[in-house]
């Protein structure tokens, strides 16, 4: 511990050090899809829910466990359904001001719109978990937001996407893969694939951006609507897991 040097006649002030019961602060999650994970999607499009369910716990997972872990560090025996529901409520309001945040016309206006609606509702999805002590950095994490956000039916079949999309991830780092195609087609098909996971109105939506002097696309009922059905389904998934013996971490 270092003791500020005294001043005139004061004695010397111990510098305060932090207290181990409250967790640091984790640094800041960015607000939408890293450009990292934008990269990764446009060369496999087809797969694009599926990286982004993968980065979502690895990038928003920590984010959310510190954020429950300090709730209920400065408000113990909160009950859990209160930490989910201020949770869904933060989000529901992001989703409502994350239609047209690109500013860029046409296709690719609508599909940065879209991928932002995503990630916001993934990053929803990870804080209600933590809300009830579902660890929300297991990898199982990302399987169940690509059942709750109806990409996949089942669990199933979400995992065996989830492993195809993490060897194709591999396989890049390793070989460069991924072929050049048509822009336009690629970020067309990008579009669907984050449309389809951020709700089927944002789906319906997306392309009235697509045409020249169309106004917003996703507007804030149908971001806020897609999104509070989804934190109903998180809360019910959750509600129920929380109450089971806590799965073991599998990294």
């Amino acid at each position: 511990m270092t003791d500020t040097p005294p001043v005139g006649s004061q004695p010397a002030t111990p510098t305060p050090e932090p207290s181990a019961d409250v967790p640091a602060v984790p640094p800041a999650a960015p607000e939408g899809p890293p450009a990292r994970l934008w990269d990764r999607m446009r060369a496999d499009p087809q797969y694009a829910p599926e990286h982004l369910a993968l980065e979502a716990v690895r990038r928003l997972g920590p984010e959310a466990a510190q954020w429950a872990a300090r709730a209920r560090a400065e408000h113990p025996g909160i009950p859990a359904d209160a930490l989910a529901d201020q949770a869904a409520r933060k989000f529901v309001n992001l989703a409502r001001l994350s239609g047209a945040v690109s500013g860029v016309a046409g296709l690719p206006g609508a599909v940065l719109d879209v991928g932002v609606l995503a990630w916001t509702q993934a990053r929803m999805v990870l804080h209600i978990a933590a809300a009830y002590d579902v660890d929300p950095l297991h990898s199982d994490r990302a399987t169940d937001l690509l059942v709750l956000q109806r990409v996949h039916k089942v669990a199933a079949s979400a995992r065996l996407a989830l492993g195809v999309a993490a060897g194709r991830e591999r396989a890049d780092a390793l070989f460069g893969v991924g072929g050049q195609r048509p822009l336009g087609r690629v970020m067309l098909q990008l579009g669907v694939r984050l449309a389809q996971m951020a709700g089927v109105r944002a789906a319906k939506r997306m392309f009235a951006k697509i045409v020249p002097g169309a106004a917003i696309v996703l507007g804030t009922w149908a971001n806020s609507s897609a999104t509070k059905d989804l934190a109903q389904r998180s809360r019910a998934l959750y509600r129920e897991r929380g109450t089971t013996v806590p799965e073991p971490r599998r990294r």
